[in-house]
């Protein structure tokens, strides 16, 4: 074994049989899995991780607090976690983005780091313009921020680097951090970006999330192929994205966009004015689910129906519950559809599987005696690159289908 694994790292050792999703590379290492670690590992440390026969399996950062309790990042007993790692791991990133992008003297918005794809589970760091909004729901990677920070200043001299806090982190993590500025200058609000030729304002600051999904750029414009001269209602809008593109690209007649934000709401209609759609696309502060109802007990039907909601499973105990909201919200849109109406039904919830949600689909189709056609099937954009070792970095589903 070679000396470098025995160079003072605390170890963590697994339990018997506990060992093989991470010699295949998988990142997460919950405490289930944890038989035993040493007594001089602290919150943030870098740890050797062994099988419980004794093998070594990989370098990871250890969180006591955490039922995440370690990530892994290096299966290589010779790489440690520094800084020179994190850099090229950054490099990678980078240079992945600069492939899919490819216009000359363009910084395009987009997510320029992506977690678990990128191999950094825990960061995420979105690049608005001259802006990077960053991201961490790690405890140990927090704990190495200015690391990041001056890596990512020194390979891409943003005009500022605001840091956003996901929720629900603190209880995850034992992390707590403020959102702000770290470095350079604050971001104006709104920020301007530019997506499949349209232009949209975004508030990193207090928008949700880190301000827009990047994540469904290519499904905005797939769908905008079905919506022509089409009423169209886009529950969960947030910003307008789907409902514009709709609109603009698609050359829907009549679109609706339903959210509870009322930010959200007033930088949708500020972003159909910038578009030019603002005699088509009308958006209301309403909660989607109510306003749905709402719209069946009118009688009022859509050629067309978007549902992008939130996350609605952030734990495996939470997946049943789940999948109850996505039958109940598909049930409940598929009454509102014209016959051979499209149907545009989204997850983000990554911890509920594909198939999963097909099969809340189908149970809504048969409560509805409907028939339902997925005409795509498709997922994130690119940027959002999934990891072939970590299932759950597939996290977006987005069903685009007819019903009859």
């Amino acid at each position: 074994m070679s000396d470098t694994i025995q160079d003072g790292l605390p170890r963590v050792t697994l339990k018997p049989r506990r060992a093989l999703p991470f010699f295949s590379r998988h990142p997460w290492v919950f405490a289930g899995a944890v038989e035993r670690v040493d007594d001089h590992a602290t919150a943030g440390s870098e740890v050797t991780v062994f099988s419980h026969d004794g093998e070594f399996i990989a370098r990871g950062l250890y969180n006591p607090d955490s039922n995440l309790q370690v990530r892994l990042y290096s299966w290589d007993a010779e790489r440690a976690l520094d800084e020179s790692f994190w850099s090229q791991r950054l490099d990678e990133a980078i240079d992945l983005r600069s492939r899919l992008f490819t216009e000359a003297g363009k910084q395009p918005a987009c997510r320029l780091v992506f977690s678990e794809g990128d191999g950094i589970s825990g960061l995420t760091v979105d690049r608005y313009d001259d802006w990077l909004l960053m991201q961490i729901t790690s405890r140990a990677l927090y704990e190495r921020r200015e690391t990041f920070i001056d890596l990512l200043q020194s390979k891409l001299q943003p005009r500022g680097i605001w840091l956003r806090t996901e929720k629900g982190i603190r209880e995850a993590e034992g992390l707590v951090q403020d959102d702000g500025l770290v470095a350079g200058k604050e971001p104006p609000r709104p920020l301007f970006i530019e997506e499949n030729g349209l232009r949209f304002g975004v508030d990193v600051v207090e928008g949700q999330k880190t301000g827009y999904y990047f994540d469904q750029r290519d499904n905005r414009r797939a769908v905008a192929q079905y919506v022509r001269g089409r009423r169209v209602l886009d529950l969960h809008c947030y910003t307008g994205g789907f409902s514009i593109a709709a609109a603009r690209l698609g050359g829907a007649h009549e679109v609706i966009g339903v959210d509870s934000s009322a930010p959200a709401i007033t930088m949708a209609t500020e972003n159909a004015v910038m578009n030019e759609v603002a005699d088509r696309v009308h958006f209301e502060k309403a909660d989607s689910a109510r306003k749905l109802a709402e719209l069946n007990g009118a009688g009022e039907t859509f050629d067309v129906i978007i549902l992008d909601p939130p996350k609605m499973a952030r734990h495996r105990k939470g997946v049943e519950s789940a999948l109850k909201a996505y039958t109940a919200m598909n049930r409940e849109a598929m009454k509102a559809l014209t016959p051979g109406g499209i149907l545009v039904s989204c997850s983000c919830s990554g911890l509920v599987s594909r198939e999963q949600f097909k099969e809340a689909i189908a149970k809504a189709a048969l409560q509805t005696g409907k028939n339902v056609q997925i005409l795509e099937s498709r997922g994130q954009a690119t940027d959002h690159p999934v990891s072939i070792f970590c299932p759950e970095s597939d996290y977006l589903t987005c069903l685009i289908c007819r019903v009859v």
